[in-house]
C-alpha cells in the first residue's frame, strides 16, 4: 500500500510528531509511506525519518528561503475549510486550504491519514475519490468544544475510519457521535525500544517529564514529594520539560524548602537517557489523552505511579503489577504510592521488570501491524465495492493484493469520466 500521513508540522518535536514518525517508519518496512507536513518552519526535522519514509511540505515558513510563503496574499486571508473550532485555526489560511486541497485531490495514496481534527476535516471533504480516508484523534472527544463536536458529527461520516489512542475515547466516539458506516477503533501510540540499558531500580531519583502546563499538575507532585522528603530525605525528584508553569513551580519549590530535593531540569532530547537515571516515574496529570511518558518510562524499566485520570493511564498500567494508580489530585495518595516503591526495593525492582516486559506491546512494529490490518481491510472493502460494481469476483490472497491495486486504478478511471 501507499500510505500518506498529513500532519500540521513534521518539523516540531511534539507527541503527535513522534508517534507519527514511529508509526510511519514501522509501516515503511512493508509499504510505501510518506509524511506530508502542512508547514515547514525549520530546515531539518527534529526526528529524521528513515526506512525510506518520504517527507514533504506544502507551505514554507522559513524566512531565509526563496520559497518563503508567509508573504503570499492568500496567507493573509482566513481559512474556510480548516475549521475555526480547531485550536490551530489562526495558523491556517486560504493558502493552506488551497495547498492541502491540491495535495488531497491529486494524491496517489491508497490510504490518507489525518492527524488532528482540523486536518481530518480536510481529508473528509477534499480527498479525491478512491483512497481510504482515515482520521486519527490524538486528543479526546471530551476535550473538544460543543462547536467542534457538531462539526465532527457532520463531517466524519465521510471518513472510512476514526482511530483513537484509548478504548475509553473510542467508546465516547461511538456513543456520542454515532457515525454510521465509519469504523471507530482504538489503536495506541507507539514507543520504540530505547537504545539505553534499562534502569536497575537502585538510583534514588523519581523522574517526571512533560510540558510544564496546568493539566500536568506538577504542583501536586511537588507538594506530594514534600511529604516523601520528610520520611526519605535521601531521595530526589527531577522534572523534565518546559512551559508556562515554570516560574510558578520554581516559586512553589522555594516556598516549600525543597530546592535541594526537587529540580526543574528543562527539556531533554532524547529523554531515554534521563529516564534510566531514575528508579520511579511519576505522572500526576488531571487528564491524559494517552500517556506517552508512561510508556516511555516503562520501556526504560521504570514502574510508574500515576493518577487514575481520564483516559490513558488505566489502559497502560496494570495497578499493582507494573505500576500504581492513585486518585487524581490527592497529595497524600501520590506520596503514599511513591513511598511504597521507595521503601520496598524488591517491589520496585519487580515492578520495573514487569513494566519493561508489558510495555513491549507498544512497540512500533506491534502497533503498525494493527494499523496494517485496519488499513488493508478498509482498502479491500473499498476495492471490493468497485469490483462488485463491475461484476468482478476475486478470491484468496491474490484478491487482497489485486483489490488494493485495482481499487485505486478504478477510482482514478472514475475520476476522469
Amino acid at each position: 500500500m501507499h500510505i500518506s500521513f498529513l500532519i500540521f508540522s513534521a518539523y516540531g518535536m511534539g507527541g503527535t510528531v513522534r508517534t507519527t514518525f514511529n508509526l510511519a517508519q514501522a509501516l515503511a518496512e512493508q509499504h510505501e509511506v510518506e509524511v506530508v507536513s502542512v508547514f515547514r518552519y525549520r530546515d531539518r526535522p527534529f526526528f529524521e525519518p528513515d526506512n525510506g519514509v518520504r517527507l514533504s511540505s506544502l507551505v514554507d515558513m522559513r524566512r531565509h528561503r526563496p520559497t518563503f510563503d508567509g508573504d503570499d496574499p492568500e496567507h493573509a486571508r482566513p481559512a474556510r475549510v480548516f475549521p475555526a473550532a480547531d485550536g490551530q485555526y489562526k495558523q491556517h489560511s486560504a493558502l493552506t486550504d488551497r495547498k492541502i486541497g491540491e495535495y488531497l485531490s491529486s494524491t496517489e495514496a491508497d490510504v490518507v491519514v489525518g492527524t488532528r481534527p482540523g486536518l481530518n476535516v480536510h481529508v473528509a471533504r477534499q480527498t479525491r475519490r478512491g483512497p481510504v480516508r482515515l482520521g486519527q484523534e490524538h486528543l479526546t472527544l471530551a476535550t473538544h468544544s460543543a462547536r467542534m463536536k457538531r462539526l465532527l458529527r457532520r463531517t466524519y461520516p465521510r471518513l472510512d475510519a476514526v482511530t483513537t489512542v484509548t478504548e475509553a475515547d473510542a467508546r465516547d466516539y461511538r456513543s456520542t457521535l454515532r457515525l454510521p458506516g465509519v469504523r471507530v477503533q482504538s489503536l495506541p501510540n507507539s514507543v520504540p525500544e530505547p537504545d539505553v540499558a534499562p534502569a536497575d531500580g537502585s538510583r534514588k531519583w523519581v523522574v517526571a517529564a512533560g510540558r510544564l502546563a496546568p493539566a500536568k499538575r506538577y504542583d501536586v507532585l511537588i507538594r506530594a514529594f514534600g511529604e516523601v522528603v520528610r520520611e526519605r530525605p535521601d531521595w530526589g525528584l527531577r522534572i523534565y520539560g518546559h512551559g508556562r508553569e515554570a516560574d510558578k513551580l520554581r516559586k512553589l519549590i522555594d516556598e516549600l524548602g525543597l530546592y535541594n530535593h526537587v529540580y526543574l531540569m528543562g527539556s531533554a532530547n532524547p529523554i531515554e537517557a534521563e529516564w534510566v537515571k531514575g528508579s520511579i516515574c511519576a505522572v500526576t496529570s488531571s487528564l491524559e489523552s494517552f500517556g506517552m511518558t508512561i510508556v516511555e518510562a516503562m520501556r526504560c524499566g521504570l514502574p510508574v505511579v500515576a493518577t487514575d485520570c481520564p483516559h490513558g493511564p488505566k489502559e497502560i498500567i496494570r495497578d499493582g503489577a507494573d505500576g500504581l494508580l492513585v486518585p487524581t489530585g490527592d497529595v497524600r495518595a501520590i506520596a503514599g504510592g511513591l513511598l511504597r516503591l521507595i521503601n520496598d526495593e524488591g517491589l520496585r525492582t519487580r515492578m520495573g521488570k514487569a513494566a519493561l516486559s508489558a510495555s513491549a506491546r507498544f512497540d512500533p512494529a506491534q502497533v503498525a501491524a494493527r494499523y496494517e490490518e485496519l488499513m488493508t481491510s478498509l482498502v479491500n472493502r473499498r476495492a471490493g465495492t468497485l469490483h462488485r460494481a463491475r461484476g468482478t469476483l476475486l478470491g484468496g490472497a491474490y484478491a487482497a493484493r489485486e483489490a488494493a491495486r485495482l481499487g485505486v486504478k478504478y477510482a482514478l478511471e472514475g475520476a476522469r469520466t
